[in-house]
């Protein structure tokens, strides 16, 4: 009985005594410790790299759609995003917006009102995109104030048009000129009228900037015969991950009239491009995991052929098979864990500058890019998921190399191996 409070001591001072083998061993030769860890090492390093590049193309198709135009979620009149119709536009319900900003996760509740008008100046007439906004808040979802190039600052905008510059050079306006909208009103009503230019805008995608003119949201309604009605409250988040939920609790006090749709509801073709995306990067992960994985295994292999000697004398000598096997697997796990966490503290700095500038290019692709109505960057992502699992992949990698050692030790000849 005295005997047994004992037993945990000597295992604990047994396993440190493991570790200590297995941490000695790493540096008796540090050349191949070093190769090891240089295998781990840019093997995590590209990998998170790639990663953060195909995250960051899925953020950033996601952010510049929903940011930009519908939100996370929308709260719609039924059937409006199908027809498009100022007919099947909402009344704006202010204790339903009230509501709404409650829910957890909500950080914006931002009401619009959208049409598609002619719009003129001159003798040169456009078709374009009406936006009735609040500009506190479509600030806040879009970010709308910062591209304001000149004119009037949206902090200041309470009347007029504001302009997108590629639509301000085609009509040949500016700030001060006056353009003229005619269009179709609520319930078939005519919307006609004159409009000063207040602030020229800029966006860097050629689709938008050719193509947006925004007013105040209250001016829209009077221009539209659509007095206290919206087209949808855009709903914006902090987690996609909570849209679902969100969007149960929404549809769980809605009126009846109303229709409530996710990001990805309103837009499957993103969603076909995003899964399209992603199955591209992991086939080329996929790649890229298979030669890492060979690369690994045979840095072990080299490792373990030089020591067959070491370990035939280890076993001659009287250690126990488990035993070796054991600081083997420890060297293995502590060589893994070097290389994986110094690929990572290399990569992280690297991602973050290029997710705060992204690269840009230029030339055909860049070219290409904007046909396809794409700003021509490569954005990158610093999402934590970006570091970890592309470390904790390849750190499996390296683990199970280790079986490697594992099976020679447990195969392992000892007068052979010594006459090696």
């Amino acid at each position: 009985m005295q005997s047994s409070p004992s037993a945990p001591r000597r295992e604990r001072a047994s396993s440190a005594l493991f570790f200590r083998l297995a941490w000695r061993n790493l540096w008796r030769n540090r050349k191949r410790t070093l190769i090891a860890c240089a295998s781990i090492f840019f093997a995590v390093f590209l990998s998170a790299v790639v990663s953060s590049t195909q995250s960051g193309q899925n953020e950033y198709l996601i952010n510049t759609t929903v940011g930009f135009s519908t939100g996370f979620i929308q709260i719609h009149g039924r059937n409006f995003w199908e027809k498009r119709s100022l007919d099947q536009a909402m009344e704006m319900d202010s204790a339903l917006a009230k509501k709404a900003r409650t829910i957890d996760h909500v950080t914006q509740v931002v009401p619009r009102f959208e049409t598609i008008s002619l719009i003129a100046h001159g003798t040169v007439t456009k078709v374009s995109p009406v936006i009735g906004i609040d500009p506190v808040s479509e600030n806040a979802m879009t970010g709308l104030g910062k591209r304001v190039v000149r004119g009037t600052p949206l902090a200041q905008w309470h009347h007029g048009a504001i302009l997108a510059a590629g639509l301000a050079h085609m009509l040949g306006a500016d700030v001060g000129d006056s353009v003229i909208i005619y269009g179709q009103g609520y319930q078939g009503v005519t919307a006609a009228g004159v409009i000063p230019v207040a602030a020229i805008v800029h966006f860097p995608i050629p689709d938008a900037d050719n193509a947006m003119l925004y007013l105040p949201l209250g001016e829209a309604q009077d221009l539209y015969a659509a007095p206290s009605r919206v087209t949808a409250l855009a709903i914006m988040l902090d987690s996609e991950d909570a849209m679902d939920d969100v969007a149960r609790q929404l549809r769980g006090f809605a009126g009846q009239g109303l229709e409530i749709m996710t990001w990805r509801e309103m837009m499957p073709e993103l969603v076909q491009a995003i899964i399209a995306n992603n199955g591209g990067t992991v086939i080329m992960l996929l790649i890229l995991y298979v030669v890492i994985g060979f690369g690994i295994f045979g840095t072990v292999m080299m490792m373990t052929m030089e020591r067959r000697r070491e370990f035939g004398i280890s076993i001659a000598l009287g250690m126990k098979r488990w035993r070796l096997m054991y600081i083997t697997v420890l060297e293995a796990l502590m060589v893994s864990m070097l290389g994986a966490l110094s690929g990572i503290a290399a990569s992280i700095p690297l991602i973050v500058y290029f997710y705060e500038y992204p690269i840009t290019l230029g030339g055909d692709y860049g070219k290409a890019m904007l046909a396809y109505g794409m700003e021509p960057i490569i954005p990158f992502s610093i999402a934590p998921t970006v570091f970890t699992v592309q470390g904790l992949i390849v750190f499996g990698l390296g683990i199970v190399s280790a079986l490697y050692p594992v099976l020679i030790i447990r195969n392992l000849v000892p007068v052979q191996a010594m006459r090696g």
